[in-house]
């Protein structure tokens, strides 16, 4: 048990030095988040009751795009230098290794999303009733993005040009996300209780994070070896 604790404290300590040396892998998504946030009022309307209604959709469909940006190189540079091949046959689990990946992944585009969602949703107009719940479910449901994403990421990682193929992997499978992550924002606005919805990313993302590296981690093995 104890070395078992060394190598995710190990893995843990090179994911963060790995995302802090490749910084615009993980500023990039941030950049694109705000810039297409500032851009909606400009392009749509500057009325406020408008910006209002469209604030939390809005939001959320541009912090879907911003984690889907970063998604391409989770496992790639592992792929292409041979570290996910040396982890396989060093008999290292690669379920805790896909584990480590998508929180560090988390931590650096999810946890900055949600800490600038208030910012531009004042930016959008958004009521202040809907600040708390669109940070939460930003929260929350960027956990849930990162690790669903991690699938498609793992079954693109040997092709050379496999963005658009993993979009259309993913998309789909991110669509409960947003509806429940929106639609706590959008019931906050409206007065309404916003428990149910946020249960229901709590237990999507607590299914992702037993499940999903499960996923990937076959897919990796299915890449290692063909």
């Amino acid at each position: 048990m104890p070395s078992f604790f060394v190598f995710l404290r190990h893995c843990f300590r090179r994911e963060l030095l790995l995302s802090f040396r490749k910084r615009s892998e993980w500023v990039n998504p941030i950049i694109f988040f705000v810039s297409i946030v500032v851009f909606v009022p400009l392009g749509i309307s500057p009325d406020e009751r408008l910006l209002s209604q469209l604030a939390p959709g809005m939001v959320w469909i541009i912090a879907l795009l911003a984690v889907l940006l970063s998604l391409d190189s989770l496992f790639q540079g592992d792929y292409e230098d041979g570290s996910l091949e040396q982890i396989l046959v060093s008999g290292q689990s690669l379920y805790w290794v896909v584990i480590v990946k998508c929180i560090v992944h988390w931590l650096m585009t999810g946890l900055p999303l949600a800490i600038l969602s208030p910012l531009l949703g004042l930016m959008m107009s958004l009521p202040s009733e809907g600040y708390l719940p669109l940070i939460i479910s930003v929260f929350l449901g960027s956990g849930s993005l990162s690790f669903i994403g991690g699938i498609g990421a793992a079954l693109t990682v040997a092709l050379k040009r496999g963005g658009v193929l993993l979009s259309l992997i993913i998309i789909p499978l991110y669509v409960p996300v947003l509806i429940f992550g929106a639609g706590s924002v959008n019931a906050a606005v409206d007065g309404y209780s916003i428990s149910g919805q946020l249960a229901v990313l709590g237990a999507l993302f607590s299914g992702a994070l037993v499940l999903a590296p499960l996923a990937s981690a076959g897919a990796l093995r299915i890449g290692l070896n063909n």
